[in-house]
């Protein structure tokens, strides 16, 4: 403003004639004033500015003061938050833990006082065992009393007998189990040719009876080492697991697998129990995958069967190509291939089939290449011929026929199908294949050791069997024949008659039943033989 009016000024004093250079001074004048306003215009601007700015940096730490503050406060109620919630958590597992400890010591109670009671009935037991024993040792003393009486008596009797009959006890005694020992003879031989009449007349029921007899005797040892077998557990609390609540998952199990699972009083340790090999092999390796998962229940039981089962098809297939392949023998049907490999699983004495069946076809091969024959097909016969077995629960009949008919399904040849019917005789054989299987299978399976038994322990079975033998009356030699299936005796016919030697016959084969332990059957063959000698002159 100051400029402008010194510059009005100016002008008018141009208008009236004014002196230039109090112009040119009014006019610098005029500049410095404007200069020096203008400078104290922007300083006191200035100053308002700063001052504002002062006013909103105050401002702005007020704020940053109080949200520090309130941040300082929400982490302080966040940290007393998840405080709380530890201090819950904790306390919620220690209730656990008391729950638990509270649970095991009742348990640990529960089984001392189970402990007790045992111990109260054996000690019961125990003196009701004493009592007993008191009352048989009375009663041997008793017995011994009246034995003596008895002994006397029979002495008296004896002298009497003596007096009256002129004969002293030795030549009584000779003289009336002679007449005795003949009169029974031919009662007994004339009983066991009407019992044999019978017999023949009733085939089928005599043949039910032998065999189910046979099966009573050898099923128990042979039954048990094939059927069962254990599982091992981590520990004692897998057993409760394996249960489950009410017995779900053991009977989830079971019926998965078709195979029995008893769980007892054995540490550690479940018992499988099945007539099916393979059965039993995918329950055991079922039971051991459910433990090391950890998961155990219906669902996850039927999913890790279902699993197990598809591998044991595959494991049993890779068996069955193992075993044609290291015998040398091609182009077998996926079926028959399958039927061998389940023969991994079964046993016979002891015996793998399996392996057996390898060796046989080997032993087969050796034999048909030194009688100079078909060396490929006598292989095929071998590793074939228990087939049959596999299958043997699944249709009725002898195992050959049924692993002829099986292999005759698949397109076997017409003489693999009778060298497999015939390795037991169960059919004519039409070849020399089929002689052949029936030795290679006698060889494989009678030879010491093929049967879980030593040399050593095989040779003494067949000298004690021709020991017992020769312990009768009559006997001239005696011969165990067919690895130890077959007891041949020859008897003196001067002193054994023919009914004596049928008579024979059964009393040696029920003392071989009584003195020795031999698998399968023995055959006893007593021969009496008459001859005839004339010279001519």
């Amino acid at each position: 403003m100051v400029v402008f009016a010194a510059a009005g000024i100016v002008a008018q004093g141009n208008g009236a004639g004014t002196d230039p250079a109090l112009l040119v001074l009014v006019g610098a004048v005029a500049v410095v004033l404007g200069v020096f306003i203008g400078l104290a215009i922007q300083r006191r601007l200035t100053r308002q500015r700063i001052g504002s700015a002062k006013v909103q940096a105050d401002e702005l730490v007020q704020r940053a003061i109080k949200e520090a503050e309130e941040e300082r406060k929400r982490r302080s109620l966040e940290l007393k938050d998840e405080e709380l919630r530890v201090r819950a958590e904790f306390e919620q597992e220690t209730r656990d833990t008391r729950k638990e400890l509270r649970r095991l010591e009742q348990r640990i109670q529960q089984r001392d006082e189970n402990l007790d009671r045992k111990v109260a009935l054996i000690d019961k037991k125990e003196e009701e065992l004493i009592g007993r024993e008191k009352s048989v040792d009375k009663k041997a003393k008793e017995l011994d009393r009246k034995d003596r009486k008895l002994s006397q008596l029979i002495e008296d009797e004896n002298r009497q007998l003596q007096r009256i009959s002129g004969m002293n006890r030795h030549e009584a005694r000779e003289q009336l189990l002679n007449r005795m020992e003949d009169e029974v003879t031919k009662e007994a031989a004339g009983l066991i040719r009407r019992i044999e009449g019978e017999a023949r007349e009733t085939a089928d029921k005599s043949a039910k009876k032998i065999i189910g007899d046979a099966l009573q005797r050898i099923a128990s040892d042979y039954v048990a080492e094939v059927t069962v077998s254990s599982v091992s557990l981590p520990n004692d609390e897998m057993k409760g697991r394996i249960i489950g609540r009410e017995g779900r998952n053991i009977r989830a199990l079971e019926a998965a697998t078709g195979i029995d699972i008893i769980i007892d009083d054995t540490p550690e340790a479940v018992i499988l129990s099945g007539f099916d090999p393979v059965r039993k092999e995918i329950a055991r390796l079922a039971l051991e995958r459910l433990m090391l998962d950890g998961r155990i229940h219906p669902a996850r039981i039927e999913e890790v069967v279902a699993k197990v089962r598809k591998e044991m098809e595959q494991t049993i297939k890779e068996a069955g190509e193992e075993a044609a392949f290291e015998v040398g023998v091609h182009g077998l049907h996926p079926e028959l291939i399958k039927a061998l490999g389940r023969l991994r699983f079964r046993y016979s004495y002891g015996q793998n089939v399996l392996r057996h069946s390898i060796e046989v076809a080997h032993v087969m091969g050796m034999m048909a290449a030194e009688l100079d024959v078909d060396v490929p097909l006598a292989k095929r016969i071998g590793v074939l011929h228990d087939v049959g077995k596999a299958l043997s629960h699944e249709v009725e009949g002898p195992h050959a026929l049924i692993g002829a008919e099986f292999a005759k399904r698949y397109r076997e040849s017409a003489t693999v199908v009778n060298g497999i019917a015939a390795h037991h005789l169960d059919e004519e054989p039409k070849s020399i294949l089929a002689v052949l299987s029936q030795a290679a299978d006698s060889l494989s399976a009678a030879r010491p050791g093929a049967r879980s038994e030593t040399l050593s322990i095989y040779i003494k079975r067949l000298e004690k069997l021709e020991e017992v033998a020769k312990s009768f009356r009559g006997i001239e030699k005696a011969y165990a024949m067919q690895a130890g299936r077959e007891i041949r005796v020859l008897v003196e016919p001067d002193r054994v008659n023919d009914d004596e030697a049928l008579v024979l016959a059964r009393k040696l084969s029920k003392k071989i039943e009584g003195e020795l332990e031999y698998p399968g059957q023995i055959k006893v063959t007593v021969i009496r033989e008459t001859r005839a000698i004339e010279f001519a002159r």
